[in-house]
């Protein structure tokens, strides 16, 4: 085990660069399953759910090469199994991902159900509803997933999705993706990872379009061949230092960023006071420290993310007044962080599905523990604001998902380490 001990108090100043979505890049790996030939995949973050990938992918039969700093060339030309390693496949969330993969190639799959941050109950049940519309039989157990061909064979459908699911939505994309015939997803998610699995597919050769509105489209392609992609810059990451630099106050230019993906953010923190400056691939933010309330609702893109709920919490907390936090993606979110902040001195109610938070002049360090990878985060926010040491546990949680947080941090001059426990 690790931890983070962290001496706060200090403002942020310099240059951070973020690395590759993560939410894309655990969606494109497992696509690269699809692709006869080799695929050349840039802008890999280094975190530890997409070594889980690599390791899943690797066990399955996939030639993986590294080049440095962050490209992987993947082969799965050779992949045979439908089995992916169970112990693996429960370490991480974005596993479930392989179900698709793998039934669009091999028409079959057993895939284990998937582990990951346990912060809200997500059931996977429109996954489920998806590869059904594509005409497949699936039985699921308390620990799998078993799909094959139902009595009409495979074939390209209509899925309305309940509720808005980037899961499932990649999920059936990538299902869809060899299957004859055309696919169409209504009330499809919209997030950038979506946008930029739809262009790795398409690079590879698929037929997709409509990524990035509510109705997707997939026409059934026979293969895919290799090719070369970039993934984009990760726009939670971006949002976490915009909302450290804003709680700390400093001067920061955050680069490799596309800017309108972080217009839902950044509109947030102009509210509260933050001065935050676009150019074409950078954000410059610019703070005194000083906050002001401001209400957030969290909803599906490109409404403010729920993956920056907590981090945003955090910026309240030491807001002049009382804010509104309404959680309407993962109602159950708040209590595990909201405890932690509470031992720090935040003053946060909640009333359902919303937290008010009634700011205050200060946070003091404490010992506490991340429950899940946003609110570990959010906890390292925290302890660059209070005053004292902070000690923050579990911090497996937190490297699932940020690449060397700590160094990145120390570089603009935060006192953080990240010591063997």
């Amino acid at each position: 085990m690790a931890k983070y001990v962290i001496n706060g108090g200090r403002r942020l100043e310099g240059t951070v660069t973020i690395s590759g979505g993560k939410n894309a890049a655990v969606a494109i790996l497992p696509a690269a399953l699809l692709v006869s030939g080799k695929c050349r995949v840039e802008n890999v973050p280094d975190i530890s759910d997409v070594r889980t990938l690599l390791d899943i992918l690797a066990d399955l039969g996939a030639e993986i090469t590294y080049e440095e700093p962050s490209t992987v060339i993947l082969d799965c030309t050779n992949v045979q199994s439908t089995h992916p390693n169970p112990e693996l496949v429960r370490k991480m969330r974005a596993s479930y991902y392989l179900m698709g993969a793998l039934l669009s190639r091999f028409h079959e799959a057993s895939v284990a159900l998937p582990g990951g941050c346990n912060f809200a109950a997500r059931p996977i049940d429109q996954h489920i509803k998806g590869f059904r519309a594509l005409g497949a039989k699936v039985q699921q157990t308390e620990d799998y997933v078993h799909l094959k061909p139902g009595p009409n064979g495979l074939k390209g459908g209509r899925v309305s999705l309940d509720v808005v699911s980037v899961g499932a939505t990649v999920n059936i994309m990538l299902a869809a993706c060899l299957l004859p015939g055309r696919t169409i997803i209504e009330n499809a998610a919209k997030e950038p990872h979506i946008v930029d699995l739809a262009n790795f597919l398409n690079t590879m050769g698929a037929h997709i379009s409509g990524a990035g509105t509510d109705t997707v489209k997939i026409t059934g392609v026979e293969k895919l061949e290799g090719g070369t992609y970039a993934i984009i810059p990760d726009q939670i990451e971006a949002g976490t230092y915009l909302a450290a630099v804003a709680a700390t106050g400093g001067n920061v230019l955050v680069q490799n960023v596309i800017p309108k993906h972080m217009e839902c953010v950044t509109s947030k923190l102009e509210e509260m006071g933050v001065t935050c400056i676009h150019y074409d691939d950078s954000i410059r933010v610019m703070s005194d420290g000083r906050l002001s309330a401001t209400n957030v609702k969290t909803r599906p893109y490109p409404g403010f993310p729920t993956d920056m709920q907590a981090q945003i919490c955090v910026c309240m907390s030491i807001a002049k007044g009382v804010s509104n936090l309404t959680e309407n993606v993962y109602e159950t979110r708040f209590f595990g962080y909201c405890t932690e902040l509470a031992m720090m001195g935040a003053d946060i109610l909640i009333s359902g599905k919303t937290a008010i938070i009634s700011g205050r002049e200060k946070l003091t360090g404490a010992v506490v523990r991340a429950h899940d990878l946003r609110a570990g985060a959010a906890l390292v926010i925290a302890g660059l604001v209070a005053e004292g040491a902070t000690v923050i546990k579990n911090i497996s949680f937190v490297e699932r998902g940020y690449e060397h947080l700590a160094e990145k941090m120390t570089s603009l001059g935060a006192s953080i380490q990240r010591i063997e426990d």
